[in-house]
């Protein structure tokens, strides 16, 4: 039986780009109702972020808005947020990522709408957070990634820092609004009332680099770009083979003593140098010249079954194209089939969460701008006549 905890429940979603998508797609997925409401003209920002595009269609819009509805109303228009404000009033759970105080501005704060229904849960996705002195300043994934210091810590040793090749901000941030909305559901239970969420971009990249910021404070260290080292452990990183890359990971003394022995070089579980890992951390050059010396000598695959055999953790660096074709990728059912009207073969990244062994799926394909506005208005009780001088007057679009 599939496990949907989320089932009745009525989401309305005013948000764009992907961490809030994302947020919304999560709830769909575990059962709710989603509403996304777009601008009837373009829709939602994300739909034109490309290349690449599949049959037209966005990939990074296809990636985060499965399993939703699709309602495109202009909110600039007083008829439009009536749409919304009807909504909101059947609503669960309302999530916006509007331009800071711009929801307000439009009567869509959530102490505007919690009047309307004290039940409902609202959800404020932003940039930096909602105090400090950069409270109304907009942000966006990358600009996350140098604010919170993660440019600066990425990349290799000696060179400018890199942004992180995904937008793990964006995507962190959603899984952190859609636990908040997930806690806030649970304690409505209890009281009754609904509870404002604020999740950020910012807060999300502080907490990444959590263990970085505590090093700080301990001891002053700034960390800077390692390439694929580990700072604090040795050997912990991406090592060259005779004909590629693996990954391996020697994380603590029994580890590095398996990892010796299966190279050929236990000599080094007595070398002093080598003994304990702060000592491995601090003679890491030394190290990695002598390790990676060694495993130079085979080819990747040769390495990989014998490491792991041995119990040592490692990994082959592989690219996307690997990842979609990796055998492990298909037994765990990561890539799910969605029925789209326009790309017949299109797949898609399930929730990488599981239920009593069953995956939590997709619904359905992600919505076409405003593909159920009519639909939608219909249960809000909007007469056929209304709805066709609602389009008409440009106010909403339908398919």
């Amino acid at each position: 039986m599939t496990f949907l905890p989320l089932s009745g429940a009525r989401v309305v979603d005013v948000t764009t780009s992907i961490a809030g998508p994302y947020c919304a797609e999560i709830l769909a997925a575990l059962g709710a109702d989603v509403v996304k409401v777009e601008r009837p003209d373009t829709g939602d920002d994300g739909r034109a972020w490309g290349p690449p595009f599949w049959n037209g269609e966005s990939a990074m819009f296809l990636a985060v808005n499965a399993g939703k509805r699709s309602l495109a109303v202009s909110l600039a228009d007083e008829r439009g947020r009536d749409v919304v404000l009807r909504l909101v009033e059947r609503a669960d759970v309302f999530v916006q990522s509007l331009r800071p105080g711009l929801a307000e501005r439009l009567g869509l704060g959530a102490d505007d709408l919690r009047a309307r229904n004290d039940r409902l849960v609202y959800c404020s996705v932003g940039a930096y957070g909602r105090a400090g002195p950069l409270a109304g300043e907009p942000g966006y994934d990358a600009l996350m990634q140098a604010a919170g210091g993660l440019i600066s810590m990425t990349g290799e040793p000696g060179r400018s820092g890199v942004r992180v090749g995904s937008s793990l901000i964006d995507m962190g941030t959603g899984m952190w609004s859609a636990l908040g909305i997930v806690a806030a559901l649970l304690e409505r239970e209890r009281t009754g009332l609904g509870t404002t969420v604020d999740t950020s971009l910012y807060e999300t990249a502080l907490g990444y680099i959590g263990y970085h910021l505590v090093g700080y404070l301990a001891d002053g260290t700034v960390p800077t770009g390692q390439g694929t080292m580990f700072p604090m452990v040795a050997p912990y990183q991406v090592f060259p083979t005779r004909d590629g890359e693996l990954m391996v990971a020697g994380g603590n003394d029994r580890l590095f003593e398996l990892l010796c022995r299966a190279i050929e070089l236990p000599q080094l579980v007595g070398d002093e140098r080598f003994g304990t890992n702060p000592d491995r951390v601090r003679n890491r050059a030394e190290l990695v010249e002598v390790v990676g010396a060694r495993l130079r000598e085979r080819d990747t695959a040769e390495w990989r079954e014998l490491l792991t055999r041995a119990g040592v953790p490692a990994a082959p660096v592989a690219d996307v194209a690997g990842v979609v074709n990796a055998e492990q990728t298909q037994a765990l059912g990561l890539l799910q089939h969605v029925d789209h009207p326009s790309i017949p073969e299109l797949r898609l990244p399930a929730l990488p969460l599981s239920f009593d062994a069953e995956r939590a799926k997709h619904s359905s394909a992600p919505p076409a701008v405003g593909q159920h506005t009519a639909e939608i208005l219909e249960e809000l009780g909007y007469t056929a006549e209304q709805v066709a001088g609602l389009a008409a007057a440009g106010v909403i679009r339908t398919r």
